[in-house]
């Protein structure tokens, strides 16, 4: 159902956004790269399935089980169709990005990754889809390369070219938006330039497909994951797809439960996709408040939730460059980044900084984000971090200007 209230008027869906905090100030929340809050309809949705219908799925044929299993396989549904996937059973279950990279590290890396091939990310990218390649090249012998950034904060695919010109590059592994600048990657280019070299590519879809319309069909990748608590979902679930075709070659992940179809003594035989990838008791749940955080965005419209983030990013990016002593990181071209926003103080320690706007009942992230590779490319330890979402207002920013104010008295800047 198509939502027509304000940005304003859709916080009072979010139950969350009524606490106080720190002697009872209104709580201002910023960390939305790393986690977002969750609306009435993702929570009833989720103690629905526990008071009503609570049942395995797949493996009985009573009501609540049939119940069950078909509000479970509509949310695989209704990711299809959100994500502009063709093919439902290209659709993993996964407990988030984290796992989907490694599942893809595992069982396709290591049979396909050899001596001397070359495996390809990025300099901006979250641990996550840094960590599984390391290790995959530690005990194949393959070389980890990176895209570099420049200082603007987008990539500088001349850095890919050459990788490519090798004809060593086997995968490349890019984030579509950055976590800590904000970056939007320039997908379509990238995928093209690795089609030409035979490389496959992923895509680590975790910021970007809550803030942006995602179509992985028109972008033609080989891989995609994404996670549910970055978009009004519950923790502990989100997507893998994977081109059917490199799917069907892969090994099961995990052994176990769904995704047999036959065990013996000394053999067993695998289930049909996507269930082959889906050993165990589902999460079943969070994909049923999966769903309901789908439709919530649906309603709203991610076009509209775009331009929202851009007004408040654009809003933002002026009133901190104003502030004494600021520098922010990635680019000013709005067209080109989300609504994340990476800045250091003059020489204010981010932990220092957060420490005291939370006084203020303000939640910024500050750290190294799981993002230390791009930390040393910047020069820095660390930054304080504000992102945002559709429950996110101007005056949400003007709090958080205010609140530098104070940071500016407490270290005489």
């Amino acid at each position: 159902m198509q939502r027509t209230q304000s940005f304003e008027e859709l916080r009072a869906d979010f139950p969350i956004l009524k606490r106080r905090v720190r002697d009872d100030k209104p709580l201002v929340y910023l960390d939305n790269a790393s986690t977002t809050q969750k609306p009435n309809q993702v929570i009833d949705a989720i103690t629905d399935y526990y008071r009503n219908y609570n049942a395995n799925t797949h493996r009985a044929v009573y009501a609540l089980a049939e119940e069950a299993t078909e509000a479970y396989e509509s949310t695989r549904d209704k990711v299809a169709r959100f994500a502009g996937i063709s093919d439902r059973q290209e659709v993993i279950f996964v407990r988030g990005t984290t796992e989907a990279i490694n599942l893809v590290s595992y069982a396709w890396g290591r049979p396909h990754i050899k001596k001397g091939d070359i495996i390809v990310t990025t300099e901006y990218e979250h641990h996550s889809n840094i960590v599984p390649w390391q290790i995959l090249a530690g005990e194949t012998g393959a070389e980890l390369r990176y895209i570099g950034i420049n200082d603007d904060g987008e990539l500088n695919l001349g850095d890919l070219e050459e990788h490519l010109a090798t004809g060593r590059v086997r995968l490349v592994a890019f984030s579509l938006m950055s976590n800590v600048l904000g970056t939007i990657s320039d997908a379509p280019r990238i995928i093209s330039m690795c089609k030409e070299a035979k490389a496959l590519t992923l895509i680590d879809g975790a910021q970007a497909v809550p803030h942006i319309e995602v179509d992985i069909a028109k972008l033609d990748c080989d891989f995609f994951a994404f996670s549910a608590h970055k978009m009004l979902g519950p923790t502990g679930i989100g997507v893998l797809w994977v081109r059917k075709k490199i799917l069907e070659t892969m090994s099961p992940f995990h052994g176990g439960g769904d995704m047999i179809r036959e065990v013996h003594k000394h053999e067993a035989t695998w289930n049909d996709l996507p269930y082959k990838f889906e050993a165990g008791t589902p999460n079943i749940a969070d994909v049923i408040g999966f769903g309901a955080a789908i439709d919530y965005l649906e309603g709203v419209g991610m076009d509209r939730i775009r331009k929202h983030e851009m007004d408040l990013t654009g809003y933002a990016l002026e009133r901190l460059s104003a502030v004494k002593g600021m520098h922010v990181y990635g680019t000013r071209d709005l067209s080109r980044r989300g609504g994340v926003i990476s800045f250091n103080f003059a020489d204010v320690h981010p932990h220092d900084v957060a420490q005291i706007v939370d006084g203020d009942g303000i939640a910024v992230r500050s750290g190294h984000h799981c993002a230390q590779v791009l930390m040393e490319r910047l020069g820095v330890a660390a930054t304080s971090r504000a992102s945002f979402y559709i429950y996110n207002t101007r005056e949400d920013v003007d709090a958080l200007i205010k609140s530098l104010d104070k940071v500016a008295e407490v270290f005489k800047l």
